[in-house]
C-alpha cells in the first residue's frame, strides 16, 4: 500500500504548480542566487533553469525536478512575498500570474542572454519599470501642538509612481531622510512626499528618535544580507540646530572629521553611542554594539562637508530638502542606500549581495551557527598573488629600494590610452566622431568568473580560459595582420593601424608579461597559440558580479528610461532621444552619474591604495584588512572590458575596412564624411554587423560622444606638436585645457 502511495505522492509532484517566469526569476535573484547554483543544486544544466525562467517562452520541468524546483521557489516566496503577497498567505504566488512592480522599484529585468556571448552584453530591453517622482513643490506638514502627542507626520499626497518608502512596516517611511529647519520647527523630508515632525532637541535624541519611531531603513538585498541602517542627510540649517560646524576648517578637511573632543562628540559618548574609526566626518556612523541581530545604528550624510561630491552628485548637495530626498530616494531604490561615496557604496552593493556568511541549518540542539556563505568572498582578507600586488605592498618589501618591476614582474591590466597619426585618407575626410560604450566595466563584470579564494602557483600550466587568475605567458607572436574573426574565417588587417589588445598603451608586446585570463583567452580566440610560463590561478571561482551588474544595469537603465531613452528604440530614434536628455530632468541625469561612478568606483576600490595615514612602503595599509580588496578581480574586469572594445574594432575593420584613431578607456573616435555614427557604422536592414558597434542604450552597446572636425583634431595636436594626441580625451566638446605630461 505504502508503494501505490508514493506512486500518488509522485503524481501529484510532477504537476506542482509553479509561479510566473518572471516570479520565479525574481526570487532566485531575491536570495542572490545563481543560475549555477540552482542548477547545481537540481543536478541540471544551467542552461535548463535559464530556460525555466525565459520571460519570452518559458520551459516546465518534468518529474523529480519539478517537485524540487517548486519547494525552492516554494520556500523563497515565504522569505521575499511580492508587494500583492505581504498582506496574503504565501501559496497565492503560485498562481502562474506575473506580480505588478513594487513601487519605487524595479520589477525584475531580463536575464543577460544576449546574442554576443562572447561580449556578454545585454542587448534585451527590461522589464517594465515605474517611473521615477516627478520633482514637486516643497511639500506641506502636519503641525503638532503638544509634545507628548507628537509623532511622525501625516504622509502627503504624492504624484503618481511616487516611490513612498517600502512595504516593509519597518520602513514605511523609506530609506533616508533629509533634515531641515523651517520656522524654528526640525523637519524630515523623506521620500514619496512626506514630511516628518522631529522633536529630538540634540545629536544624540535625534538618532533615537531616528532608530525608534522615524522608521526609515531599507530591507536587505540578500538573504543572508542585513538590513540597511537608515540614512540621515543633514542641512546647513539643521547643521546649526544640533550644533555642528557648517563647514569643515581646512585642518578638519584634511583629516576628514571633526575633532574628538567636539561638544557634539562628548554629547554622543555620554548618551553611550559610538562612531567607527573614521570618526565623526562627512559619513558618520553613529551605533551601539548590536544585541543578537538588532542593529542599532543610524548613518548621516552632510553634503557642505562635502559628503556628495560633485564629480559625481553634480549640485545634488544645493537642492531644496524634498528634491534631495527625490534624488537619493530613487538612487537607494534601485541601487542601495548610500554608505558613503560613490565607490563605498559600489563595493558595499558586492558585499549586500554576497554576503560572507549565512546562518547554518540548526544542529541536533536546533541552534545555528554561522557560515561561510557559498560564492561569497567570505569574512577573512587572502593574499593576492605578488604579480597582482602594487607598488608598495607588503609582499615586495623585499624588492630594492628603487626596483621598477617590468611586465614579467607586474600584472599591468588597465584601460585603453592609445592614439595615433591620421592617414592621409583619414585626412581628407571632415569629420572625427567619437562612440561611448555604455556602463563598459560594467559589461565587463557580467558573466565573468573570478576567484573567490586564495590564489595557487603552478609552473608551465595548460592555459584554461574558465580558469581566473594571472598567467606569464609570452603573446608578442600574436599578429594582427591576420586574426580568426570568425570560427572558419580570417581575416587580412592593417596592423600598423590598430593597438595591440595585450596593452593599455596599445604598443606590442616584447617578451613575457603577465595577463589576467581574458587577455590570454583572447589571443586563442583570435587564432594564436599561448604557452604560460608560470600562473597564479584560483580553482575557487564563480559570477561574484553577476548581480551587482544586474542590479546596477537595471538602475541605470530603469533612469534613462524615466529620461526619455527606452532600450529598444531603432538607432536613429536613439541619437535623437540622446540628445539633451539631461535637460529633461536635472535630478534623474544626476542619478545617472552617481550609478555610473558607483560602478567605477566599487572597481577602483578592489585595489585600494594607502591614503596617507603615515604609511611608508612596505607596511600593510588599511584596506588590505577587507575581504574585498582584490586587485585581481579589478585586473580581470578591466581585462575583459578592453578586449570586448577590441573585438568591436577587429571585426568593425574587417568588414569596413576603418580604423579608430584614437582610445581613451571606453570611448572611441573614428575619421568619417559625416557627423553621426549612422554614417560609418554598417547598419544593414536595421540591424548592426554582429560583433561590431551597436547603437543603444544597454550596458556594452554604444553612443554618441561627440563630433568635431579633422581640421581641429589637426589644429589640436599641431599646437601642442604631437602627432598622436589623444582625440578621444576632448571629443566630446573639444575643449582642450591642456596636455598631460604622458602624451
Amino acid at each position: 500500500m505504502s508503494e501505490l502511495f508514493d506512486a500518488v505522492d509522485a503524481l501529484v509532484a510532477s504537476r506542482s504548480p509553479l509561479p510566473s517566469a518572471e516570479e520565479r526569476k525574481r526570487l532566485r535573484q531575491a536570495h542572490g542566487l545563481t543560475l549555477d547554483d540552482v542548477a547545481g543544486a537540481l543536478k541540471v544544466r544551467r542552461a535548463t533553469v535559464s530556460a525555466w525562467e525565459s520571460a519570452k517562452k518559458p520551459t516546465e520541468p518534468r518529474g523529480p525536478e519539478r517537485e524540487a524546483y517548486a519547494r525552492l521557489l516554494k520556500q523563497l516566496a515565504e522569505l521575499y512575498p511580492s508587494s500583492e503577497e505581504r498582506s496574503a498567505p504565501v501559496p497565492a504566488a503560485f498562481t502562474g500570474a506575473s506580480e505588478p512592480a513594487e513601487a519605487g522599484s524595479l520589477s525584475a529585468a531580463p536575464a543577460p542572454e544576449a546574442a554576443d556571448t562572447t561580449d556578454h552584453e545585454n542587448t534585451q530591453a527590461p522589464a517594465p519599470v515605474t517611473s521615477a517622482p516627478a520633482a514637486a513643490p516643497r511639500p506641506a506638514r502636519t503641525t503638532r501642538t503638544s509634545s507628548t502627542s507628537r509623532r511622525p507626520g501625516a504622509r502627503k499626497a504624492a504624484p503618481t509612481g511616487t516611490p513612498a518608502g517600502g512595504t516593509d512596516p519597518r520602513f514605511e517611511n523609506g530609506p533616508l531622510a533629509v533634515v531641515d529647519v523651517e520656522d524654528g520647527q526640525v523637519l524630515a523630508y523623506c521620500t514619496g512626499g512626506l514630511v516628518l515632525d522631529v522633536p529630538a532637541k540634540s545629536l544624540p535624541s535625534l538618532v533615537d528618535w531616528t532608530l525608534k519611531e522615524a522608521k526609515l531603513g531599507q530591507p536587505k538585498l540578500s538573504g543572508p544580507g542585513k538590513d540597511a541602517d537608515p540614512l540621515l542627510v543633514l542641512t546647513e540649517a539643521a547643521l546649526e540646530r544640533y550644533g555642528l560646524p557648517v563647514t569643515l576648517t581646512e585642518q578638519e578637511r584634511i583629516a576628514g572629521r571633526i575633532p574628538e573632543g567636539h561638544k557634539v562628540i562628548k554629547q554622543l559618548t555620554r548618551a553611550q553611542w559610538q562612531l567607527t574609526k573614521r570618526g565623526f566626518g562627512p559619513w558618520a556612523r553613529i551605533y551601539r554594539p548590536a544585541q543578537g541581530s538588532e542593529r542599532a545604528c543610524v548613518q548621516l550624510c552632510i553634503p557642505s562637508w562635502n559628503a556628495l561630491d560633485t564629480r559625481h552628485w553634480g549640485e545634488a548637495g544645493q537642492l531644496p530638502p524634498a528634491d534631495l530626498a527625490r534624488l537619493l530616494g530613487v538612487y537607494a531604490s534601485r541601487v542601495m542606500t548610500p554608505r558613503g561615496s560613490t565607490a563605498v557604496t559600489g563595493l558595499e552593493l558586492m558585499t549586500a549581495l554576497h554576503p560572507p556568511t549565512r546562518a547554518s541549518e540548526p544542529d541536533a540542539d536546533g541552534k545555528r551557527t554561522s557560515e561561510h556563505n557559498p560564492g561569497s568572498l567570505g569574512k577573512d582578507p587572502v593574499d593576492c598573488a605578488p604579480c597582482e600586488a602594487p607598488d608598495g605592498h607588503p609582499l615586495l618589501a623585499d624588492l630594492p629600494r628603487f626596483h621598477v618591476r617590468g611586465p614579467a614582474e607586474k600584472l599591468f591590466e588597465e584601460a585603453y590610452d592609445w592614439a595615433r597619426p591620421m592617414t592621409d585618407a583619414e585626412c581628407l575626410r571632415r569629420n572625427l566622431v567619437g562612440l561611448d560604450v555604455n556602463m563598459a566595466f560594467a559589461a565587463g563584470a557580467n558573466g565573468l568568473i573570478v576567484g573567490l579564494g586564495a590564489p595557487a602557483h603552478v609552473k608551465n600550466p595548460v592555459f584554461d580560459a574558465k580558469l581566473p587568475g594571472s598567467w606569464l605567458v609570452d603573446l608578442s607572436h600574436v599578429d594582427l595582420s591576420r586574426v580568426k574573426v570568425a570560427k572558419d574565417r580570417w581575416a587580412q588587417l592593417d596592423a600598423d593601424l590598430l593597438p595591440s589588445p595585450f596593452t593599455p598603451t596599445g604598443e606590442r608586446p616584447e617578451g613575457p608579461a603577465w595577463y589576467a585570463t581574458p587577455t590570454v583567452a583572447y589571443a586563442v580566440e583570435l587564432g594564436y597559440d599561448v604557452t604560460p610560463i608560470e600562473a597564479y590561478v584560483r580553482y575557487e571561482n564563480g559570477r561574484y558580479l553577476d548581480g551587482w551588474y544586474t542590479r546596477l544595469r537595471d538602475a541605470y537603465l530603469a533612469t534613462m528610461a524615466d529620461l526619455g531613452v527606452g532600450a529598444d528604440l531603432a538607432p536613429a530614434d536613439f541619437l535623437t532621444a540622446m540628445d539633451g536628455y539631461r535637460s529633461r530632468d536635472p535630478q534623474l541625469a544626476i542619478v545617472v552619474s552617481a550609478i555610473k561612478a558607483t560602478v567605477k568606483g566599487g572597481l577602483g576600490k578592489l585595489r585600494e591604495r594607502p591614503r596617507g595615514e603615515g604609511w611608508k612602503p612596505g607596511e600593510p595599509w588599511r584596506a588590505l584588512a577587507r575581504p574585498t580588496w582584490r586587485p585581481d578581480i579589478r585586473a580581470a574586469v578591466i581585462s575583459r572590458t578592453r578586449i570586448n572594445l577590441h573585438r568591436k574594432i577587429v571585426k568593425h575593420a574587417a568588414f569596413t575596412g576603418q580604423y579608430p584613431v584614437a582610445i581613451l578607456s571606453d570611448c572611441v573616435v573614428y575619421a568619417a564624411d559625416g557627423d553621426s555614427p549612422l554614417d560609418f557604422l554598417p547598419y544593414r536592414d536595421g540591424k548592426p554587423l554582429p560583433g561590431g558597434f551597436k547603437l543603444g542604450i544597454n550596458p556594452g552597446l554604444v553612443k554618441h560622444e561627440g563630433t568635431q572636425t579633422v581640421l581641429w583634431g589637426e589644429g589640436v595636436r599641431e599646437q601642442f606638436d604631437a602627432p598622436a594626441l589623444n582625440l578621444a580625451r576632448y571629443i566630446k566638446d573639444g575643449t582642450v585645457t591642456g596636455v598631460d605630461g604622458g602624451e
